[in-house]
């Protein structure tokens, strides 16, 4: 555990995280390129004209993100709502991530009320933390604006509506989040960030996006947490 991570950890009043990456793995057992085919199935139904990029896109959330740029709200609530019931599916196989469960149960004891903020559904978000039992220990809950992809991190809006349910000061906060939408989102909505590097190729891009600190496992966080107490 460095210092530096002990003393951030030590300064907020308040831990918000990512869902998807630092709690688990949601589309571990229902993988995400197959939810992106599907999703692509339902513009097709619709007779949208797809560009070449996004027959083959892996990311379901990049499919809804350009769904909602094409500005046809009607189909944006179609894909909207396949991907919801993905997600409802795929949280029924997520694979919890290492310490994640351990990072939600030490903020708690050291004080500190967790929030979720994240680009998956609501919905999704709620099956995984009751099925784990996490569902207590997690207050508010913030997920994707329904059939606004625009609104998705990295737009400060979700995490700034968690701050205000919260009535903690967004300096006081830190998000900790896999992804350069997390840490963008962070920094936007002037918020700590702590990017959670899963992968070795995303340290230095969240170094360089201005993350206060950057992990490679959620143990660091649990550990910093626990000093705290």
């Amino acid at each position: 555990m460095s210092a530096d991570l002990a003393r951030l950890f030590g300064e907020v009043r308040a831990v918000l995280l990512d869902f998807d990456g630092p709690v688990c793995s949601i589309f571990a057992g229902l993988p995400a390129p197959q939810i992106a085919a599907e999703l692509v199935d339902v513009l097709r139904r619709h007779g949208v004209d797809l560009p070449p990029g996004l027959v083959h896109e892996p990311d379901p959330l990049e499919v809804l993100r350009w769904t909602g740029a094409a500005g046809d709200q009607e189909v944006t609530r179609a894909v909207e709502d396949a991907l919801c019931a993905a997600e409802r599916r795929a949280a029924a196989t997520a694979e919890p991530t290492p310490y994640g469960r351990e990072v939600i149960v030490a903020a708690r004891q050291a004080g500190l009320p967790v929030a979720v903020v994240s680009n998956n559904s609501a919905g999704a978000v709620t099956a995984y933390l009751v099925a784990h039992r996490l569902a207590g220990h997690v207050s508010p809950l913030v997920g994707r604006a329904y059939a606004e992809p625009a609104r998705m991190k990295p737009n400060p809006a979700p995490i700034l509506l968690a701050t205000q349910a919260l009535n903690v000061t967004a300096r006081h906060c830190v998000l900790v989040g896999d992804s350069l939408s997390d840490i963008e989102g962070a920094r936007a909505a002037g918020v700590r960030a702590v990017g959670y590097a899963n992968r070795a190729s995303k340290v230095q891009a969240f170094r360089s996006a201005g993350a206060d600190a950057v992990i490679t496992n959620m143990s660091e966080i649990a550990t910093a947490l626990i000093a705290t107490v």
